[in-house]
């Protein structure tokens, strides 16, 4: 058995719990191994400073399993509690870690002074990255504070600015994944840049593919996308639709190889033709776990609102996108459409499109203006939808506002929202 002392100040505190034995860490004889699960806080600013002051019963480590070979001596208890204290603060203050997630990250990176991970703070700030993108990126990688600057993450920081990722832009992607900085940039990095630019050609596409999915810089692109790429080749699919979903839909066709020939053979049995490019936009709707559930909950949502299974297969091969909408746009758009237009809900299925367009800035002003014109018969009501929705806002305005100027001179109010329709 050997005692510790442990002693913390915090400034404020709320409660802090010191566990049973059973929870806590085996204790070398020379050094104590710090468990941040010690200690349980909570959001508030403090400064913590271990030193000793209670005595625990900790098994002794059994000197069976000790080796012949040289070990370094272990750091006293005392600095080594200095040192997390020293690194705890430091996350909080500098980094803008919570005091749950400093104590998390004290686990796995320790620092006597600012030196290297100010630096290392220093060249992120300058290269874009906010308080917020340097607290997301310390918190999943705190080991990246003790880089190299100048050597380490430098020359990656500048190879990403050298292809055309703004600094806007490199913040978040590095941030998402800070994993990112700690790959070789001439093993890893930069064969799979040139891989991907001898598929998509231009760097633009190729910061695209990188803004969707940050992933794609950190994969065997030649044994994970190639074999991808082979089999949409295989079925004489366009290279323009093959960049398309690798530019803006780089997960679909990042699949594992046997789980992405089977999206495409689905696609195929769904009588989608691989020369269009709806092809790989139904071939994206339904790949990878995440879209399969939107879909499930879209086909719900749309039984409920009265589309019969072939209503839903007609919209889908029309807008593979329709299947992957939020629950609630669905929901508002068609209550609008059915209940307040007067359109029959499977007439929408024919035009899926159109639930694509805000509510607020889009259809409701333009279905109102036009609904008005339908109630002093100066339109018939054979407009379609599609002839209200789709056309840009100038040629919208000349054709159903500026035209009844004369007969209705404040429809244009009427249109923005100025005035209501009582007011007409």
């Amino acid at each position: 058995m050997f005692s510790v002392l442990l002693y913390c100040k915090l400034f404020p505190f709320k409660k802090i719990s010191v566990y049973s034995t059973a929870s806590l860490p085996f204790l070398h004889k020379d050094g104590l191994i710090f468990n941040p699960n010690l200690i349980e806080c909570y959001k508030n600013q403090f400064f913590i400073n271990f030193c000793s002051l209670v005595d625990v019963g900790l098994p002794e480590l059994d000197s069976r399993t000790s080796t012949s070979a040289p070990k370094k001596k272990p750091k006293s208890a005392k600095k080594l509690a200095n040192e997390s204290s020293y690194t705890i603060s430091y996350l909080i203050n500098s980094c803008g870690l919570s005091p749950e997630k400093a104590f998390s990250s004290s686990e796995k990176v320790h620092f006597e002074s600012p030196e290297r991970p100010n630096s290392v703070l220093t060249l992120l700030k300058k290269h874009g990255l906010s308080r917020t993108h340097i607290a997301n990126l310390v918190r999943k990688r705190p080991s990246l504070l003790l880089s190299n600057p100048e050597k380490t993450l430098l020359p990656k920081l500048e190879f990403f600015k050298s292809i055309g990722v703004s600094k806007a832009h490199l913040g978040s992607i590095i941030s998402r994944d800070p994993t990112l900085l700690a790959r070789s940039l001439e093993n890893q990095i930069i064969p799979n840049y040139n891989y991907l630019k001898s598929v998509l050609l231009t760097d633009e596409r190729v910061v695209a593919a990188v803004k969707r999915t940050s992933w794609i810089f950190l994969e065997d692109l030649k044994k994970n996308l190639a074999p991808n790429i082979m089999v949409l080749k295989e079925l004489n699919v366009p290279q323009s639709c093959i960049i398309l979903l690798l530019t803006h839909f780089p997960e679909a066709i990042m699949q594992k190889s046997g789980e992405f020939r089977a999206s495409v053979s689905e696609v195929v049995e769904m009588g989608f033709n691989p020369l269009r490019s709806l092809f790989v936009l139904a071939l994206h709707a339904i790949s990878g776990k995440g879209n399969k559930m939107i879909w499930a909950r879209c086909y719900e949502t749309y039984s409920k609102l009265g589309w019969s299974k072939d209503d839903i297969s007609t919209a889908f091969r029309k807008h593979p996108n329709c299947m992957i909408m939020s629950e609630k746009k669905i929901s508002k758009a068609m209550d609008f459409l059915v209940n307040k237009m007067g359109w029959e809900s499977k007439m929408i299925a024919l035009c899926p499109a159109v639930l694509f367009f805000n509510l607020e800035n889009r259809i409701i002003p333009r279905c109102s203006t036009v609904q008005f014109l339908f109630s002093r018969e100066l339109i018939n009501k054979d407009v379609k939808l599609s002839t209200m929705l789709f056309p840009t806002e100038k040629h919208f305005l000349e054709k159903f506002v500026t035209k009844y100027e004369k007969q209705v001179p404040k429809l244009y109010d009427f249109y923005q929202g100025k005035i209501g329709i009582e007011e007409l």
